[in-house]
């Protein structure tokens, strides 16, 4: 009999949603203080412990493979390692699966599938587990999502844009916005691919949608910052970043963009993309081409940067002087940088923090502004980051990385070598999460959001990834977990005259430990929870689940066994120790 939740104490059936009510999910102080700078980083090997803890932040999860090497190579020598790694090309992916199944679309919603095969396989089994781990936060902050259904219709599009991501995205800040503004999938998500110069006799203005979110979203923000991230203040109101004005005079900017086409500028390739009726089946993911006869001539005011009028339209021009102003723009290192941090460490991180990447993110050391490896690097090794964790330190897991940590720990494999999790939307029967199908721009949740009615909010600390935990997911989740431990992950394959789900774990090792329900306790721990001090409550409240599983004094003891893993697992994954990444 498979183990039911009701055979173990209620309190971690009901976990996830205790931990609605946590205050650990942030850093800093909630009386607007900045608080007393942390000890420096210590220069000596970190412990097991410690390179566990650097591994939540720095990668999609820890195994004891990776900790090795950072106990080995230290913390800078394991990011330089990481670095120097090839990436594995998501395209390729699609390509190769693509090919080898029943002829479809291409452009059907069905081939949604491949992107996450792809994305799980890199994300589990990847070396290059740093890339992984900044191409997940960079996905959540400069947004597109498979939700809108001409952008579901491209997942191979999608494909090349974490292609992008994983190389931009280590570059420069300026070139990865220029990359971000100039894909067709973002131009067909916020409206500015085919945007076309005003109109006096139809009426028609530009586009303003991607105008609006390139400030407020992917460079910006809405209020002028201090270096620290707190906001700067004209008696005693923050001072807006941009108006109606900056708006009307970047979407002109945004105007003349398309497709990519051999015959460009011709008028069918801005429309359609073809000439003929033969369109290029990469146009979907190559930079969008600027088209003179769309593009406005009109003068363009925004941010304090002026560009003339022209009576021979230049869309490469403007589009260099527009990114160009936000690039350089001096809140672009404390809110591009605080989200980065939030993603990697911490949900509340100190003013002194901030500070310190947005310097870092002004001038690499050698000159060079928004240099993203320099900028991780110092997320990473900042003494706020490789402190010993505090209460109030770290960010709640959100599902994708629930899952990923679990899958790495124990060392799933694909059974097909795919990956076939599949679309794990549903906060009922699944992760409520999927890659790249946030709900809006605005992703999964906000970077400020605070849950009302919990600790973490009396205390005035954001909390973000709460905004996906309601009653409905933390059930959900559980349940997930608990089949993703018992049944494996993923969509069911027949091989020969077994049908099992696609990702399965050898638990052959826990399996040997199980008479022993202390032993296997402590081995799940350093699995699951390697950076984590447990608490002798939960170790005796778990091993004593276990325990209660009886082992049959005659016949085949397999089944209690299992159970007895299955439970050990499970009560770990729904701890609050688990949950949170310190």
């Amino acid at each position: 009999m498979p183990f039911s939740l009701l055979d173990v104490p209620r309190r971690y059936a009901l976990a996830l949603i205790a931990a609605l009510s946590l205050a650990a999910c942030g850093g800093g102080g909630g009386d607007g203080s900045p608080p007393p700078p942390p000890p420096p980083v210590p220069e000596a090997k970190p412990t097991r412990a410690e390179a566990g803890r650097f591994l939540a932040q720095a990668s999609m999860g820890p195994t004891s493979a990776e900790i090795d090497r950072v106990v080995a190579l230290g913390y800078g020598g394991w990011i330089d390692a990481q670095l120097a790694l090839p990436a594995t090309s998501h395209l390729a992916h699609w390509d190769t699966r693509h090919a080898a199944l029943p002829p479809i679309d291409p452009g059907s919603h069905a081939r949604q599938e491949l992107l996450f095969e792809s994305f799980w396989k890199q994300a589990v089994t990847g070396e290059d587990q740093l890339r992984q781990r900044v191409v997940w936060a960079l996905s959540q902050i400069f947004v597109i999502s498979m939700t809108d259904d001409t952008v579901g219709g491209n997942s191979r599009a999608l494909a090349a844009w974490l292609d992008m991501l994983g190389d931009k995205g280590l570059g420069t800040y300026r070139e990865l916005l220029g990359s971000v503004s100039r894909h067709p999938m973002m131009g067909t998500y916020l409206s500015h691919l085919r945007n076309q110069k005003a109109d006096a006799r139809t009426g028609r203005v530009p586009d303003e949608n991607y105008a609006r979110e390139v400030m407020q979203l992917f460079s910006i923000g809405l209020v002028e910052l201090n270096e620290d991230g707190s906001a700067r203040l004209s008696n005693g109101n923050p001072i807006d970043t941009y108006d109606s004005a900056d708006i009307s005079g970047m979407a002109r900017v945004f105007t003349g963009w398309s497709w990519a086409c051999p015959d460009w500028p011709d008028n069918n390739c801005f429309s359609q993309g073809s000439v003929g009726g033969v369109s290029d089946p990469d146009r979907t993911f190559k930079p969008m081409q600027g088209y003179p006869q769309y593009h406005s001539t009109e003068e363009k005011r925004f941010l304090g940067a002026t560009i003339t009028a022209q009576t021979v339209s230049n869309p490469e021009a403007s589009l260099a002087v527009a990114l160009d102003t936000l690039a350089n723009h001096p809140n672009v290192g404390p809110f591009i940088g605080r989200q980065l941090i939030q993603r990697l460490v911490t949900s509340n991180p100190s003013p002194a923090y901030v500070r310190d990447i947005s310097r870092v993110w002004a001038d690499n050391g050698r000159g060079i502004r928004g240099d993203l490896k320099a900028v991780v690097r110092a997320i990473l090794l900042h003494p706020e980051a490789r402190a010993p964790a505090t209460d109030t330190s770290g960010k709640l897991r959100e599902p994708v990385l629930r899952l990923a940590a679990l899958l790495r720990a124990f060392d799933y494999r694909s059974d097909t070598g795919w990956w076939r999790v599949g679309n794990t939307d549903n906060p009922g029967t699944a992760l409520g999460q999927s890659p790249m199908r946030s709900p809006s721009v605005f992703n999964f949740y906000r970077p400020g959001y605070v849950a009302p009615g919990t600790a973490s909010a009396a205390r005035g600390l954001a909390a973000p990834e709460l905004q996906l935990a309601h009653e409905t997911s933390a059930a959900g989740l559980v349940n997930y977990l608990r089949d993703a431990v018992a049944q494996g992950v993923g969509v069911s394959n027949t091989l020969g005259s077994v049908t099992r789900r696609d990702i399965q774990a050898d638990f052959s090792a826990e399996l040997a430990l199980a008479t022993d329900p202390a032993a296997l306790v402590d081995h799940v721990f350093t699995r699951l929870l390697p950076h984590t001090t447990v608490s002798a409550e939960l170790r005796s409240d778990i091993v004593a689940a276990v325990g209660s599983i009886a082992l049959p004094t005659s016949g085949s003891t397999a089944t209690a066994l299992r159970n007895r893993v299955n439970t050990a697992l499970l009560l770990t994954l729904v701890s609050a120790e688990f949950q949170v990444q310190r």
